[in-house]
């Protein structure tokens, strides 16, 4: 009898800390031995040439999410994480979110049973924060908090979801008493409001012009703000979907000063521009999402955050919506870029997308891509190190990659159902060939193998990075020295 259910053999294997050229032995779903000449498995798959990565981890994306003007995402749970895995994703963590007068116990319960018969691949969940009333913030969160829902997202702007400073600040007081972590949107509001409010009335409604208004300004100024707001509290932060040199400036600064604030970016801000929003007709909307692409340079800024550490996550903030009536375009042609849906599509290509273009271009080595788009993410949400790496011990989510592989993209050949992708025609080297989530092939020679709702639920532990650095921000100690400052 096989002592491994599955073993791959000869293959380069790649974590965020090493490579080495080692066997992989697999049974029961996690990761059992690492070596050289491992005993036959019931299954043995030949890796020779191609590169044996940890299983993708992508913690923001929107699947069958509502968003808060009522337009549905394209994709469920099925076609999502369908597309994920033929990505080389074997993790996702989308919302639960919270629109007002929702009670979120429920809201998780409602997405619990979306995700269930349909998910593929393995996913958590975070929350969103919309309505933090008495009972949200006294009862609900906490008792989720503890039941393995760790991490939640906030809004700055938008005006269904956005929360005010003082709200903020309850928020974030409560994450750092629970051990959770919270992801900010940020982004001023009101900057956009106005600046949205001028073009409209001058009759600027095209496209282009939702680039103009989420101003790079916007971006720097929220981020400096959220960043404010976390330091009072003495609590750490992610700030999502960076795509503005101000922004990335503002968290490199506070990192500097030994700040616990953590930084991500998606792969509409490396390869996207404002110019592709800038199309004609209603074509442009394809491109936008908040905060929008912006330049080539801020392009260059964002890489040289993904070289030196200032971003620690890479994530697709998939947010499908089809380009027609029932998504990006609820008036047809007519519709204005404060009516379009905001998002784009790529959760297939996130991966892909970086290392032909990060790895392959020698902008990023192997370990600097693992860690990007795993290691890292599993490490922020408390799911390391079952997920994220390849350790014994871990579970066997792992994704075989062919270096030389050329894929031409295309919307008919990836498995979402958006119906496009911003990335249509981009020539990419470096595919996922063979993806396994639990030891089991969900995907091989393009061809899917994993049922429907045979995907798991994962609880997340209380993330190491959500611990605050245990010493109250200065102007908190100066106002102990006055009496009783216990106020968290």
């Amino acid at each position: 009898m096989a002592d491994f259910d599955l073993v791959i053999r000869n293959g380069t294997v790649v974590t965020a800390a090493d490579t080495a050229r080692c066997d992989i032995g697999v049974k029961d779903g996690t990761i059992r031995a690492l070596g050289e000449r491992l005993p036959a498995g019931q299954r043995d798959i030949e890796a020779a040439g191609k590169l044996v990565l940890p299983g993708g981890v992508d913690s923001h994306c929107h699947i069958e999410q509502k968003s808060s003007s009522g337009i549905l995402c394209a994709d469920d749970f099925y076609s999502a994480t369908v597309s994920a895995a033929f990505g080389g994703t074997t993790t996702v963590i989308p919302f639960a979110a919270q629109h007002r007068g929702q009670s979120l116990r429920q809201v998780v319960r409602d997405y619990h049973a979306a995700a269930e018969p349909k998910a593929v691949i393995d996913y958590a969940f975070h929350l969103i924060i919309s309505d933090p009333t008495q009972q949200v913030l006294g009862q609900e969160l906490p008792a989720l908090i503890r039941d393995g829902y760790t991490s939640f997202k906030v809004y700055m702007t938008y005006d269904l979801l956005k929360l005010d400073d003082h709200q903020m600040l309850d928020i974030l007081a409560l994450a750092r008493r629970e051990g959770a972590f919270v992801m900010v949107h940020a982004e001023n509001h009101d900057m956009i409001r106005w600046l949205a409010a001028r073009l409209l009335e001058h009759g600027h409604g095209a496209p282009r012009y939702h680039a103009v208004s989420h101003a790079s300004l916007a971006e720097g100024e929220a981020t400096g703000r959220a960043i404010s707001l976390a330091a009072l509290v003495d609590v750490p932060i992610l700030i999502v979907h960076v795509s503005a040199p101000e922004a990335i400036d503002a968290i490199r600064a506070a990192q500097t000063r030994g700040l616990k604030i953590f930084g991500e970016t998606c792969p509409q801000y490396l390869f996207l521009t404002a110019a592709d929003i800038d199309r004609p007709g209603v074509e442009g909307a394809k491109f936008c999402c908040s905060p929008p692409p912006r330049d080539e340079a801020a392009q260059e800024a964002v890489w040289r955050g993904l070289v030196n550490g200032t971003f620690q996550v890479f994530s697709s903030d998939h947010a499908p919506y089809r380009f027609d009536a029932s998504g990006k375009l609820p008036r047809g042609d007519k519709t204005s870029f404060k009516e379009m849906a905001n998002g784009v599509p790529g959760i297939e290509l996130r991966l892909p997308l970086l290392f032909s273009e990060g790895v392959g271009k020698g902008r990023l080595d192997l370990q600097q891509f693992v860690a990007l788009t795993a290691t890292n993410h599993a490490k922020l949400y408390g799911l390391h190190p079952r997920k994220g790496t390849i350790a014994v011990g871990a579970d066997a989510d792992i994704a075989i990659w062919d270096p030389e592989r050329r894929v031409r993209v295309t919307s008919a050949a990836l498995h979402d159902s958006v119906g496009y992708t911003p990335y249509e025609g981009r020539e990419i080297t470096g595919w996922p060939v063979t993806v396994l989530s639990r030891g089991r092939i969900v995907v091989e020679d393009g061809t899917l193998h994993a049922a429907r709702g045979s995907g798991a639920f994962l609880r997340c532990a209380s993330p190491p990075a959500a611990r605050p650095l245990g010493r109250p921000a200065a102007e908190i100690a100066r106002l102990a020295a006055f009496g009783d400052a216990a106020i968290f």
